[in-house]
């Protein structure tokens, strides 16, 4: 299915929140608020440009907590997204948001502009490392805000966080636990960066904060997507990348940061399951689509396997299921 979504960015509007991993107001010269002038003026454009064979498009509000922004200035944004929706140019309305600023009232405002997905920043499943953070709400709240929206029948979407600021690779497995039992019908995760002038920056400047390692990241956001993948829930995005409004050279200090982070984390998958079935070399036979993430980066996966003691080639056979392969043993010379 070819989704596609407009991106709309408010940076930290609604959110009196300054976590310690985020300064929305300097990213990018995000300190200029977004209006919905500009919101129609960027949808109109976005959608000149989608490709039409798309089964999905949608409009998405993303960076700031939108439920926690003025009403009336919400009613305005939704009504843009709306006009857009009503005429058929898309299909769906989604906006990002913090637990703690879900109630019935939002609910039936939101749900009254056609809203369809409520993602909510968990981050964090464990009350201490939220505290940590300084985020300001707690698991309680994202159980309660989770259950709200999905009683309310929008689609829920959760996103968290490694390596934060006190944080363990076990406390995340343990909050991917928490998450599931919510039943989302989307995540996204994302590696904790070190941006420019947050206090995180300031631990790890003063030694109190090691970010993840690109490798420790994306190991163990393998280990995250493999257990939402076995419970049927999609993961939609792994890591920030350049369109998220950051800028990586600019605004990221330290941290597992890479542009194509979510392929390296399905290559790591690919890789895994490969290393199970082989014993011997081999050709393997995967779909064209998906030859770049199980040769692997720099064919990084062909050279683990040759380690491993394999010789192995990949080949293109389009017949084969994305996500599959078929593993055919080289004759023995």
């Amino acid at each position: 299915m070819k989704h596609k979504t407009v991106p709309i960015f408010v940076p930290h509007m609604g959110c009196p929140n300054d976590c310690s991993f985020c300064n929305q107001r300097k990213i990018t010269g995000n300190e200029n608020a977004m209006t919905p002038e500009i919101a129609d003026e960027q949808i109109q454009k976005a959608l000149k440009t989608m490709p039409e064979d798309a089964d999905c498009v949608e409009i998405g509000f993303f960076g700031g907590s939108f439920t926690g922004i003025d009403k009336d200035l919400q009613r305005e944004f939704l009504t843009v997204a709306k006009k857009y929706k009503d005429a058929g140019k898309i299909s769906e309305i989604r906006l990002s948001t913090r637990p703690d600023y879900i109630n019935s009232e939002i609910l039936e405002l939101i749900k009254s502009y056609g809203v369809t997905t409520v993602e909510l920043g968990a981050q964090s499943m464990d009350d201490r490392v939220l505290r940590l953070n300084r985020r300001g709400h707690t698991e309680t709240d994202t159980k309660r805000a989770s259950e709200m929206i999905k009683a309310s029948g929008i689609k829920l979407g959760l996103q968290m966080m490694t390596g934060l600021y006190g944080d363990s690779d076990d406390t995340c497995r343990k909050s991917c636990e928490k998450i599931i039992a919510l039943k989302p019908d989307c995540v996204r995760i994302y590696p904790t960066l070190v941006l420019a002038n947050t206090y995180l920056d300031e631990l790890y400047k003063s030694g109190e904060y090691t970010p993840q390692t690109l490798d420790e990241a994306v190991s163990l956001c393998a280990d995250l997507k493999e257990r939402f993948d076995a419970e049927g829930i999609s993961v939609i995005r792994i890591g920030l990348m350049a369109s998220d409004n950051i800028n990586p050279d600019a605004d990221v200090t330290a941290g597992p940061y890479h542009p194509s982070i979510g392929e390296l984390v399905q290559s790591e998958i690919y890789y895994r399951r490969l290393v199970k079935e082989i014993d011997a070399d081999a050709q393997i036979f995967v779909n064209s689509k998906d030859i770049s993430a199980f040769t692997g980066n720099k064919k990084n996966n062909i050279k683990r396997l040759k380690n491993a003691g394999f010789d192995v080639q990949f080949l293109q056979d389009d017949s084969i299921t994305q996500g599959s392969f078929k593993i055919q043993r080289k004759e023995q010379r």
